[in-house]
């Protein structure tokens, strides 16, 4: 039986709510890390595996909303986390106040238009229903990637937040849905196109991650949407952490199981190879 995403947010949450707010972890070489569903989880198991090597114990626990790992973040009840690119970050931030900062690049997913039921964006009908992000940055590069595609006209100079309220033309009478990111990969088989991260489309096992009908470019932005490790700002300079993060990037086990992963190594990028590595809110 398939638990609604509350429930499965709420057993998630039952033990880490047990510690009372703002008390400290056990010890300095152990480590919370906070994620999503992703491919990427074996690399970061697999990291977690290796810090044991050099006296760090890292326990890895799984979200499945874009919520609640910045929430168990500020509240220290996670160490790090590591799910996000910097425009979330920063309505995040806005939106909650929260006292997080990004300190390190992690893998850069592409975004991607996804479809089932069609080979083409001419085969696109009248009122036919799409799919799109519920987050207002997700959700603009969703709609930015359709309206490349020719389906919508954006109004002119709108930024990377840009919203349904933003779409200036639908030749189309398109009908759009929302849905928090990590579910948009499971409802292909009920709309003509739907946004979607190759992360999520491996994950829900719905279709080939690389037949997306249109893919972002965002190494064009400087690597803004590349997932970034972020912790609390009292914990920028933790070296168990930073421990951690260099394992996660330079070890060469690692890397492989990000690309044994992915299978396809055009549905992603290393960001921290060419990006800086440290970024200001």
């Amino acid at each position: 039986m398939q638990l609604p995403a509350f429930l499965k947010r709420l057993l998630v949450m039952a033990p880490l709510l047990a510690l009372s707010a703002g008390q400290a972890l056990a010890a300095d070489n152990h480590l919370r890390i906070g994620i999503n569903d992703s491919p990427q989880n074996a690399a970061i198991e697999l990291a977690a595996q290796l810090a044991k090597e050099k006296g760090i114990e890292v326990e890895v626990l799984s979200f499945s909303d874009w919520n609640t790992p910045n929430l168990a973040l500020s509240n220290g009840d996670l160490d790090i986390n590591y799910f996000q690119h910097q425009p979330f970050l920063e309505n995040a931030v806005q939106q909650n106040g929260y006292d997080l900062v990004p300190i390190a690049y992690g893998v850069e997913n592409k975004v991607g238009l996804y479809s089932k039921k069609i080979t083409s964006f001419n085969e696109v009908k009248d009122g036919d229903t799409v799919a799109v992000a519920d987050d207002p940055v997700n959700q603009g590069r969703g709609l930015h990637l359709y309206d490349r595609a020719g389906l919508i006209k954006l109004r002119d100079g709108v930024g990377p937040k840009a919203g349904l309220a933003d779409i200036e033309a639908n030749p189309k009478n398109l009908k759009f849905i929302e849905l928090p990111g990590p579910q948009l990969a499971r409802i292909l088989d009920d709309v003509t196109v739907a946004q979607s991260y190759p992360s999520h489309i491996l994950a829900a096992g719905t279709t080939d991650p690389g037949s997306a009908l249109l893919f972002s470019n965002d190494q064009e932005n400087g690597h803004l949407y590349a997932l970034r490790f972020v912790v609390t700002s009292k914990n920028v300079d933790n070296p168990a952490i930073r421990t951690f993060i260099d394992i996660f990037q330079n070890d060469p086990r690692v890397r492989e199981a990000i690309s044994k992963a992915y299978g396809n190594p055009e549905l992603y990028s290393l960001a921290w190879l060419s990006g800086r590595q440290e970024a200001s809110r």
